[in-house]
């Protein structure tokens, strides 16, 4: 490894003919000799397509929520690091996605469209050598999960609605019976299992050492932090948060004005459906929701869509060869063997996930990963079925109406949320690094 650039000195540059010894190498040139570069993969184990289920009746209005953040570090000593989030959630309809052109869509016809029908909320984290007037990053980074969840957003529409929905799945407040307390989490001051809160509040008092405690600490976030240190991770973990509680937003809403309009709604998330470690204490009410709305004869469609990862890398693998128009839901055993290639004998997203992940081919053009709730636990998660995809007719009738031909496997609304909360390395970061620059205090 070459020495970095540090205040006074440049860095060490790496040799440029310090690849000849490698290519001199009797060893390297035997070993390269016998690398092969086969025609075709091997397929140890046949994937199950199988016809696209009927279709039923298409969903005309739909929801899609994306999220991006983006790391601001300093490159020299002491390196100070904030983060910025941004998440966002569109609403369109089948008429409005008619209306544009899905290889070149017209960009006046897209500012038209969100003008009125987009949602954005924004927040920005200090990491590490920020200077905090009187109080330490642990305390200020909890304190900014808790008021960016109740934040209003850049639109009065969000004012206080991710909180009420946060606190909508968590206490299962659709239910009759909701939870009298939620389940206890470790709490930010003394450490043990033991914090809890009671039915739909917001903050409270750890019951063993007094400490205020917060709705948002449930998530577990803190528990990678240190006094004055914080890791990119906490705000990964804070979009993947914002993006669920945006895209339940109009489910709570609708469920509590008008559950006949969730009938007729796609709700489409950017990425899995599952919340990762100590996030996951929301897909357990999140599954109890779709079960409890389903045994109420209202089926809520949702699909996540999986656009990198080791799901998507084994549908280059075996989507070539499966024919048009078909689906194929792999079980557990097959997803430890083939797509995670690992011995661990539990069950895969037993814990984390809230929908099945299912390969969806149309044509050789249109070919995704999309996760779709079930709203069971047990046996579906080991072995998931056809019957078991919650709205799946309808969601499969409504998919190729909003495909995009921009991109391999795009779904025009998560193509435009994406748009709109997205922030690029450039301009964006360096945007946020100058703006950043202006507001962080010299230590």
């Amino acid at each position: 490894m070459p020495y970095l650039k540090g205040t006074r000195l440049p860095g060490e540059r790496a040799s440029k003919l310090g690849h000849l010894e490698v290519i001199k190498s009797p060893l390297v040139q035997k070993l390269c000799k016998n690398f092969e570069d086969p025609e075709s993969l091997p397929e140890t184990s046949n994937p199950v397509w199988q016809s696209l289920p009927e279709t039923g009746e298409e969903l005309k209005i739909i929801f899609s929520s994306d999220g991006s953040f983006q790391t601001i570090e300093a490159k020299q000593p002491p390196y100070k690091a904030v983060t910025f989030v941004k998440t966002a959630l569109l609403k369109v309809d089948q008429y409005a996605i008619s209306k544009l052109d899905k290889e070149s869509p017209n960009p006046f016809a897209i500012r038209d469209m969100m003008k009125s029908s987009a949602l954005f909320h924004a927040t920005a984290f200090p990491l590490r050598h920020v200077a905090i007037p009187e109080k330490t990053i642990y305390q200020t980074v909890r304190e900014i999960i808790f008021e960016s969840v109740k934040d209003m957003g850049l639109d009065d529409a969000l004012d206080g609605a991710m909180m009420e929905t946060l606190k909508w799945i968590a206490y299962e407040k659709w239910n009759p019976k909701p939870k009298n307390a939620l389940e206890e989490f470790g709490c930010p001051h003394c450490h043990q299992n033991v914090a809890t809160l009671p039915y739909d509040q917001e903050k409270g008092n750890c019951p063993q050492c007094k400490g205020e405690i917060f709705i948002t600490d449930m998530f577990g976030l803190h528990l990678n932090m240190q006094e004055d240190f914080a890791p990119n991770q906490v705000a990964s973990d804070y979009m993947s948060v914002s993006e669920t509680l945006m895209i339940f937003t109009p489910i709570r809403y609708f469920w509590e004005k008008n559950k006949e309009v969730l009938k007729n709604c796609l709700m489409v998330k950017d990425g899995p459906l599952a919340l990762r470690a100590t996030l996951a204490k929301l897909s357990i009410p999140i599954r109890n929701f779709f079960k409890f709305a389903k045994e109420k004869g209202i089926e809520v469609a949702m699909i996540g869509q999986e656009k990198t990862g080791a799901f998507v890398d084994h549908l280059h693998l075996i989507g070539d060869k499966a024919p048009s128009g078909s689906i194929f839901i792999p079980n557990n055993s097959y997803i430890r063997a083939e797509i995670q290639h690992s011995n661990f004998s539990g069950i895969y997203g037993s814990d984390t996930n809230y929908g099945a992940k299912v390969f969806v081919k149309y044509n050789n053009y249109h070919k995704m990963v999309i996760n779709v709730p079930t709203g069971e636990r047990g046996e579906f998660v080991e072995n998931p079925a056809v019957d078991k995809l919650i709205a799946i007719r309808k969601i499969i009738a409504t998919l190729p109406k909003i495909l995009s031909n921009r991109h391999e496997g795009a779904l025009l609304p998560i193509e435009l949320a994406n748009g709109i909360a997205s922030l690029s390395t450039y301009p964006s970061a360096k945007a946020l690094e100058l703006f950043s620059g202006e507001l962080v205090k010299k230590e």
